[in-house]
Order: structure tokens, then C-alpha cells, then sequence
């Protein structure tokens, strides 16, 4: 099931995609995606007879637009460390990424007017089902609710500023994720999905995620060791080599970009890149 969160109307609803289709569910089916995933009611989603709608009608937003956290993993492609020059790392490098700084599908990222180093990151995201506190590596797929593709932007500039990257990370509206939760079941094994980040139309990143230096489960088993993983939270889980701050010359996202991110089987997130604008972070 492709299911995800919407505005119709002005008013925060659920969506699911059906064949294509567009299928807006009853409102009395819950207040939001990560309430069904709380409640268990993702079944219930599946089977509820909705009304359909264009995709014109709607706005939308992140399949989770209230994710207790959202951890995001660095250097996890093996292409990237080689890029990079980073050695094969003993532990997942972790940092944070506020809801705030996430859009939905084919809603526009702004790119800050304080930095001309606005790149882009195509990335897989994994969305939490149940809770998990120091899960098994045999547990650990079972938390798992589903997928959804993420843009982790970074303003590059403002990541090095410090031995820490939450500034380059963070900036308002930079990211997106979506358009779907698309669930464990339909994907199936993750590490058998390509992830594809185009920019305006050209191929600019392109890998398996059997290239992952931490598999999907062995991220949730590190992260469960420290903090008690939660219905809704994300998991962002690295981004493939061909990062544009490393070309030469560089490539940086600017205002009237296109940017796609296309993992088949999970979905395809396209954003366009607006200028910011004044007033923009009121």
C-alpha cells in the first residue's frame, strides 16, 4: 500500500494511491498517518473505501508530518566514503534533521538566500512501525512500517562550519520527503531497490542499496541501543556518491531546478527550488 498525508479543502487528510488513483480516506479514519501506525490501523487504511481525487486537489505534505525524530546517517555508500575519502566507518555517523526543514512531494525547497552551496542528496527513508528499544537484528525489520524517498539537501557552507553538520542540515523548508509511506510489504527486501536522484531531467546520482556500508536493519539495531524508536520516526538512511559539491566544477541547486528522487517500488519525490524570499521563516 502507497498511503500519505494530504491537504484537501484547507483541512489535513489521508491519501492513498490506488492503481494511480488518488483515493482520499474518510476523515473518522484517523487524525493522522503516524496516529494509525500508533493505533496499529495501517489494515484498516488499506481496506477503507474513499473518495477519489485529482492530484491538482491536493497538497502534499510529508507521510509523517509529526515524526517524534528524524535521524539521518552520513558516509553509509560505499561510493561516497570513496568519493569523500572517508574510511569505512566502525559505527553509523548519525545526526538530526528537524521536521521543519522537510517538504512534501511537489512542493518547492527553498534554497537560503545566506549560501550559494545548496546541494542535493537523494536518499531512501525509512519509516518506523512499531517501538524498538535495543531490538535484535532479527527484530529489527519487524519496526519496520515502510519506505518513502527523501531529498536531504545540505547547505554545504554552513555544514562545515563546525565538526558538527546540524546547521548545514536544518535550513527551513530545504528538504522534502515522499510522496508515499509505501509499506514493508509491498517493498520487500530493501536492499534489493535503486535509488536514481535526477536533476533537471540528468542523472546525477545512481546506486544500489546493497551499497550500503549499514543495512536498514543494522541501522535500526545502533539507533535502538540509545534512544527508544517510535511510531512515525524516519530514518534517513545515506546518500549515494555523485553529491554535486564534488564535482568539478561544482553543482549547486538553484532557484527553477527540478530535482527527482526515483526509488522504484517506493515512489518518485520531485521538487522544484524556489529562491527565499522575505519572511519565509515566520
Amino acid at each position: 500500500m502507497k498511503i500519505g498525508s494530504c491537504l484537501y479543502e484547507g483541512r489535513p487528510r489521508i491519501i492513498r494511491e490506488d492503481n494511480g488513483h488518488l483515493v482520499l480516506l474518510p476523515e473518522d479514519i484517523a487524525g493522522s498517518l503516524k496516529a494509525l501506525l500508533v493505533e496499529e490501523r495501517l489494515s484498516e487504511a488499506a481496506a477503507a473505501h474513499g473518495e477519489a481525487v485529482s492530484a491538482d486537489s491536493v497538497v502534499m505534505l510529508p507521510p509523517i508530518t509529526d515524526p517524534d525524530k528524524i535521524l539521518a546517517v552520513g558516509f553509509n555508500y560505499r561510493g561516497h566514503l570513496t568519493e569523500t575519502g572517508t574510511p569505512l566507518p566502525e559505527h553509523p555517523s548519525l545526526f538530526v534533521r528537524f521536521p521543519s526543514s522537510q517538504v512534501g512531494h511537489d512542493q518547492p525547497v527553498i534554497a537560503p538566500a545566506i549560501s550559494s552551496e545548496f546541494d542535493y542528496e537523494g536518499e531512501l527513508a525509512v519509516i518506523i512501525g512499531r517501538p524498538a528499544w535495543r531490538v535484535s537484528a532479527a527484530e529489527a525489520m519487524d519496526c519496520v512500517a515502510g519506505y518513502s524517498c527523501f531529498a536531504e539537501n545540505s547547505v554545504r557552507d554552513f555544514q562545515a562550519h563546525a565538526r558538527q553538520v546540524t546547521a548545514g542540515k536544518n535550513f527551513l523548508c530545504s528538504g522534502a520527503i515522499g510522496p508515499w509511506l509505501t509499506t514493508a510489504d509491498e517493498v520487500g527486501d530493501p536492499s534489493a531497490l535503486t535509488l536514481t536522484t535526477r536533476l533537471n531531467g540528468q542523472v546525477v546520482q545512481h546506486d544500489r542499496l546493497t551499497s550500503l556500508v549499514f543495512s536498514v536493519a543494522e541501522l535500526i539495531v545502533y539507533i535502538s541501543q540509545f534512544t527508544r524508536l517510535l511510531p512515525g520516526d524516519i530514518i534517513a538512511t545515506g546518500t549515494p556518491d555523485g553529491v554535486g559539491f564534488l564535482r568539478k566544477p561544482p553543482i549547486w541547486l538553484v532557484p527553477g531546478d527540478t530535482m527527482e528522487i526515483d526509488i522504484p517500488g517506493v515512489g518518485l519525490l520531485r521538487n522544484t527550488v524556489i529562491a527565499e524570499h522575505a519572511g519565509a521563516a515566520r
